[in-house]
């Protein structure tokens, strides 16, 4: 069975979609670990939501850190694709690997002594809390390996047109993750009752899962990863290539963990119940924004492939077709987390004190789903064009911009609802700067490309 797209001379909406539907279809199993993950969890109480929320800071953390490697080999696969130039795809495919090992034995071994440390900076208050997310931190952080590689080859891979490989191999991990979830937290026959700690060794299980299933579909490519050798050095040319586009997507991703990091910390004073409540809500959100994630990622391959082809009429009209398709979605997830809210949180906390605060939070996050799911889309389509400063600028402006916000609102009668609409209001603002920005970047590309299929 092909698993590759024709992203240079298909039809757009076939190509984009066929390209698109898997990546999306991946983020939904992404993010069906992370809410298996708190479904069970949740049964044993929102202390241990709380503990899991807050090592789950660094994981995320950990995404922008593997962003460096990922993003710039993607965007410069998908170039050298593009102009018909397999031998430097396999360079650069090459080059992001070797990078992303080295960045994974760093950030594990950092993790792994501060870890105490990295916890306390959320001052939580139950010692219980605080030790049991030091476990979970370091079990998943210290073999950041697997998920660093799960990440960059999902990227290589997607950037040659096969997103069906990555899809397979996260349904495999899933499929682990939900069979060892309920034994590792309980304690099922000889396996004893682990709780947060069991649930860290089922994901880290699942990852492994992934990337033996991801590497053993490389080794029969016949497009990229046949043409790559991990163990021969690579050119400085090529890393800095990839740390020019890597970089600002890094630092975008690493300064958003961040700052949600402090808000977090903001939300502390609320007592340990509003952590879980952050923990259930952003989890849920995930629906609505992996999904749109995964999409700006199969933007981010058809821009490129098609930029590095200079057919600039199919890097227009696929844009027009992208914001369509995910403002539906977007239209749909807002309207489930408003309507949907008591229904959704409690299917994992039903704790009375807690459930008004998470519906409240799903409720306002929900009207900002659209505008989100279209800023993350259009961040795709900027970065296949390789404007990643330009990502980061405005990512980074607008995001830091909800630490002011959520000091002012919170003094208000809103209370710790004003750090909810702080994340709002800026998802909003997002949205629409990152739209009319690219459109006044597909104005400036040149004119007379190859005539548009489709």
């Amino acid at each position: 069975m092909n698993r590759h797209i024709d992203l240079l001379h298909g039809k757009i909406l076939g190509s984009l979609t066929g390209l698109a539907l898997p990546i999306m279809a991946t983020s939904l199993v992404q993010t069906a670990y992370n809410l298996t993950d708190m479904a069970w969890i949740g049964r044993v109480g929102s202390s241990a939501v709380a503990a899991v929320g807050a090592a789950g800071m660094y994981t995320w953390l950990s995404s922008g850190i593997v962003t460096l490697a990922r993003m710039g080999g993607q965007i410069k696969v998908a170039h050298s694709l593009g102009e018909n130039d397999a031998q430097e795809a396999a360079e650069y495919g090459k080059g992001a690997l070797q990078l992303t090992v080295l960045l994974a034995l760093v950030y594990g071994v950092i993790v792994l002594l501060f870890a105490g440390s990295l916890i306390g900076f959320f001052g939580l208050r139950s010692e219980e809390i605080v030790g049991d997310a030091q476990v979970y931190l370091r079990i998943t952080c210290g073999l950041i390996l697997f998920p660093f590689l799960n990440q960059t080859m999902t990227g290589l891979f997607t950037a040659v047109g096969d997103s069906k490989t990555p899809f397979l191999a996260n349904c495999t991990g899933l499929a682990i993750n939900m069979v060892l979830d309920p034994i590792l937290i309980f304690g099922v026959g000889p396996f004893p009752r682990m709780e947060a700690a069991g649930a860290a060794v089922a994901t880290v299980t699942a990852q492994m899962t992934v990337t033996l299933v991801l590497t053993g579909r490389a080794f029969k490519d016949s497009v990229l990863f046949d043409k790559i050798r991990l163990w021969q050095k690579t050119s400085m040319k090529y890393f800095l290539a990839i740390l020019r586009l890597g970089i600002p997507s890094s630092l975008q991703s690493m300064l958003y963990s961040g700052i949600s990091m402090v808000l977090t910390r903001m939300i502390t004073s609320w007592g340990d119940a509003a952590i879980a409540v952050q923990r259930v809500g952003g989890q849920v959100e995930c629906i609505s924004w992996m999904t749109a994630e995964g999409f700006g990622s199969a933007m981010n391959a058809f821009t490129g492939q098609n930029f590095g082809a200079r057919f600039y009429d199919r890097v227009r009209k696929s844009y027009g077709i992208a914001l369509a398709v995910i403002g539906i979605w977007g239209t749909f997830t807002s309207c489930l987390l408003i309507f949907g809210a008591e229904f959704i949180f409690k299917i994992f906390i039903r704790e009375p004190e807690v459930l008004p605060l998470g519906i409240s939070y799903l409720v306002i996050l929900g009207i900002g789903q659209m505008p989100m799911c279209e800023e993350l889309v259009t961040v795709g389509a900027l970065q296949g064009l390789g404007k990643t400063m330009s990502c980061s600028v405005i990512t980074i402006v607008l995001t830091a911009a909800r630490i002011p916000l959520a000091l002012i609102l919170t003094r208000t009668h809103l209370g710790l609802n004003g750090i909810w609409w702080a994340l709002t209001l800026t998802s909003i603002t997002k949205g629409c700067v990152y739209v009319i920005y690219y459109l006044w970047v597909l104005k400036r590309l040149p004119k007379g490309s190859e005539a548009v299929a489709g």
